[in-house]
């Protein structure tokens, strides 16, 4: 297995576990249960997605998709835009 990512956080590592396996490509997230240790443990370098020798090139490929995605257009008026509406 090799460390493809390293994810700012344990909901972008869970993220894209999902998106891979939706693809196909098992993964699993390193660190996950470090993560209650942030104070006492660094708080850099603790997660890491891992995926198999042979799909890492595809899952870097995927990976590197979602980190260029763009937001959608969307109606919202000007004044708006960013703003979280309930």
């Amino acid at each position: 297995m090799q460390r493809i990512y390293e994810p700012q956080d344990l909901m972008e590592g869970e993220l894209l576990l999902t998106m891979l396996a939706s693809e196909g490509i098992e993964a699993h997230l390193s660190g996950r249960h470090l993560v209650g240790g942030i104070g006492e443990l660094p708080i850099c370098g603790l997660l890491g997605v891992m995926v198999d020798d042979l799909q890492a090139e595809r899952a870097q490929q995927l990976i590197a998709a979602y980190n260029a995605a763009q937001p959608l257009p969307s109606d919202e008026p000007e004044d708006t835009q960013g703003v979280l509406i309930c």
